[in-house]
């Protein structure tokens, strides 16, 4: 119990409102680390104004070449800032995929729960160019929540080997 104490509890990401109470809904235990990997990630540094140097730069990689060293220079980038900003957590392991016919790059982020010694995953799609028409980014939206959701999928789909 003295875990969860350490681990915290927060709002739920993106803000829900519980329809039985009323109240903001809440997650605790390893759920609030992978809320707070994928709210660093989403949040652009100097966005939040009280605390500018909290967040990440993966938004200045959205048209980027998919280079090999490129994508070195990303996962380096991702590692450090999750280091810095996320103490909970160790030994980050961050790989990066390049899906050209979804036109992002597929980031799995392998972490460690420092206080239960628990290894836990985020994989976070990365979308380089949002183009097209309407319909294709209707699509993009669910498939974004689906990863974010289950991030074991990347293991189970015998596509992304």
């Amino acid at each position: 119990m003295a875990d969860d104490k350490f681990l915290g509890t927060g709002a739920k990401f993106p803000l829900q409102v519980d329809p039985a109470t009323g109240r903001i809904m809440t997650v605790s235990g390893n759920r609030t680390v992978k809320e707070a990997i994928y709210l660093i990630l989403m949040t652009q540094v100097t966005e939040r104004l009280v605390r500018p140097d909290f967040g990440s730069d993966i938004m200045s990689y959205a048209f980027m070449d998919t280079t090999t060293t490129m994508m070195s220079i990303l996962r380096r980038d991702i590692t450090q800032t999750l280091l810095s900003q996320e103490p909970r957590i160790s030994d980050i392991s961050v790989e990066t995929v390049y899906r050209s016919d979804m036109g992002a790059v597929i980031i799995s982020i392998n972490y460690l729960v420092a206080s239960t010694n628990q290894r836990d995953n985020l994989v976070f799609p990365f979308y380089l160019d949002r183009g097209g028409n309407d319909t294709d980014q209707e699509e993009a939206e669910p498939l974004e929540r689906r990863y974010y959701e289950d991030s074991q999928m990347m293991e189970d789909d015998e596509d992304w080997t």
